[in-house]
């Protein structure tokens, strides 16, 4: 594969920063118009259209290029450094403004710009993003897009780089489907939850402390000064955090940081089971998630252990729908709750007869939810073994089968 060497700058037509400030105000935000990116949509290679603040029309177009449109690039340049992402051909809406914390870019000819923001996630994209960043005080790229635009790339031709993208977009196709499965299925859930248990009352159930009807123990972190306790080793012991479980899904199997062996024992750190649920309780309270395979935690999550596993997802249902307002000062949740009040919390016991239903339609939901994560796990180590090699030419796109 044939290479050619370029600065960013030979390959855009514009490039713009996000409006100042004082652009946009708290006030100008209306309930819908012209969505307005922040980092939760940059969280990818393609920008995602989750969650968004809006500004109505003529605020958008006052703010000139300030607008993104389908195939522009965004680049976080303050705060959640290394971001970047494409806005897809298929997005929700066909315009977006950019916030003051991001820069976009529109390509020409020379470069695909899906191929441009896969490069940027390679490891060696990053460390070329973020060569400049300074971490005084907000992270911050300085010279945010002057400094973009003097980085250098070598790049294929643009049928390589086509063929390169299909295959990746091919992967993260697969990727967001399952994604998108799973959104649908736990929503079945929760609504036939809400429907049998929230608006149907039943005299017949029981109330009672978590703690009296589950095994309920607290996560642990070994000493921060002593950094032979932790790990960023796969094969070590999974050491689930809050931010591990506000990226897992329904199932959590792996975690952004690990402890040793050597600490688990050593610091006495509770090894949860597998097929349990965890909740968070500390600073981002209500969290929920199930583990796939035993691990360990940190003292801001808390493991609802028992051996009557067919509560599991009655217990996960209820948790998400629990109101954790009543369990604190309304005013400061994230500090109020500790791991008595959680120990403590109301438990609605269902009958037998409403679990035994419940559990017959829930467990098959979440299996398949399982299995589809699974396979995401697979589809994402796969993407990211063949992205470096794709993108360097160690590999043929030609030897690719999916």
């Amino acid at each position: 594969m044939k290479f050619k060497h370029y600065y960013i700058a030979e390959l855009l037509s514009e490039i713009s920063m996000g409006p100042f400030g004082s652009n946009i105000k708290k006030e100008c935000f209306v309930d819908s118009g012209i969505p307005v990116l922040n980092g939760s949509n940059l969280t990818d290679v393609a920008m995602n259209d989750d969650a968004f603040r809006y500004v109505t029309k003529e605020k958008a177009d006052s703010l000139g290029r300030a607008n993104a449109q389908r195939g522009d690039v965004v680049v976080t340049h303050r705060g959640t450094l290394g971001q970047i992402s494409f806005i897809p051909k298929d997005s929700m809406y066909d315009r977006y403004v950019i916030s003051q914390s991001q820069f976009r870019f529109r390509c020409n000819e020379k470069v695909i710009p899906e191929y441009l923001v896969y490069y940027f996630h390679t490891r060696k994209g990053q460390h070329d993003l973020l060569s400049n960043a300074s971490q005084v005080g907000v992270p911050a790229l300085a010279r945010a897009t002057t400094t973009f635009q003097q980085l250098e790339i070598d790049l294929p031709e643009i049928e390589e780089q086509r063929k390169i993208v299909e295959i990746l977009e091919d992967i993260r196709r697969k990727i967001e489907l399952n994604k998108e499965i799973n959104k649908n299925l736990l929503e079945q859930v929760l609504t036939l939850y809400r429907n049998k248990f929230v608006d149907t009352a039943n005299n017949e159930r029981a109330i009672c402390r978590a703690d009296e009807y589950f095994d309920i123990s607290i996560g642990k972190t070994p000493p921060r000064k002593e950094p032979q306790w932790f790990s960023t080793n796969p094969q070590d012991v999974t050491w689930v955090s809050i931010s591990d479980m506000g990226t897992c899904g329904l199932y959590i199997s792996s975690s952004s940081e690990q402890l040793t062996k050597q600490a688990v024992e050593r610091h006495n750190v509770k090894v949860v089971p597998d097929n349990t649920v965890l909740l968070s309780f500390k600073l981002t309270v209500g969290r929920i998630a199930i583990t796939n395979g035993k691990m360990t935690t940190n003292e801001a999550i808390a493991h609802f252990k028992t051996d009557k596993k067919e509560i599991n997802e009655y217990l996960y249902c209820y948790l998400k729908c629990f109101n954790y307002q009543t369990m604190g000062s309304t005013s400061s949740i994230a500090t109020a709750v500790n791991s008595k009040i959680i120990k403590g919390m109301p438990f609605v016991v269902p009958t037998n007869d409403e679990l035994e239903e419940f559990h017959g339609f829930a467990a098959p939901m979440f299996a398949k939810i399982k299995a589809n994560q699974i396979e995401t796990d697979n589809l994402t180590a796969l993407r990211d073994t063949l992205l470096p090699k794709l993108m360097s030419g160690e590999l043929d796109v030609s030897d690719i089968e999916l």
